[in-house]
C-alpha cells in the first residue's frame, strides 16, 4: 500500500514562506477546519479570524502554516516555525519541474524565464548547470527567501 506524504520545512516565518512556495507551486492556502469559506476570501485572514475566536495570542499565530494542491495530485506542504538558523546545504530539495519535456535551448530558455518569475518572488539565483547529455538536461538551482535550495528542473 503507498502512504501519503506531507512535505515540512521549518521557517522563520511560516506565513511567508508558505506564501512564497504557494504562488512557486499553484498551490492554496486551505481554509481553517469546519469554516466554509465564500469564493474569493482571504484564508489567510480566516485563519486570524479562527485562531482569535480560539484565544490563540496574537504572537503564536505565525507558528504554522499550510499549503496544498488544489487539484488534490502534489504533497501537502507543512511549514512550522523554528528559532535555529539554517546552517548547512539541504539534505533533501524540491526540484520544480518547469520544463518537462524540452530539451536544450529551449529547455534552458524556459527555466531561465520561470527564474524571472521565482527571483520576482523573492527567490535567489544561486547557479546554472548546462546541458550534459546523457546525465544532465541541465537545470537552476535557486533559494527561497529563508535560503532552502531548490532546483528549476
Amino acid at each position: 500500500m503507498s502512504r501519503h506524504i506531507q512535505v515540512t520545512f521549518d521557517a522563520h516565518d511560516p506565513r511567508a514562506l508558505s506564501s512564497f512556495w504557494r504562488d512557486v507551486l499553484g498551490y492554496v492556502h486551505p481554509g481553517p477546519p469546519g469554516v466554509d469559506l465564500p469564493e474569493g476570501a482571504d484564508p489567510l485572514a480566516a485563519w486570524d479570524e479562527f485562531l482569535a475566536r480560539l484565544g490563540v495570542p496574537e504572537d503564536q499565530r505565525n507558528t504554522r502554516s499550510a499549503i496544498e494542491d488544489p487539484a488534490g495530485q502534489g504533497p501537502r506542504v507543512f511549514f512550522q516555525q523554528v528559532q535555529e538558523e539554517k546552517v548547512a546545504k539541504n539534505r533533501v530539495h524540491l526540484d520544480v519541474r518547469a520544463a518537462p519535456g524540452l530539451q536544450g535551448e529551449e529547455r534552458m530558455a524556459a527555466l531561465e524565464a520561470e527564474c524571472d518569475r521565482l527571483v520576482a518572488l523573492g527567490a535567489t539565483r544561486l547557479r546554472r548547470s548546462e546541458p550534459e547529455p546523457p546525465m544532465s538536461a541541465g537545470f537552476l538551482v535557486l533559494a527561497d527567501p529563508e535560503g532552502n535550495e531548490f532546483c528549476l528542473d
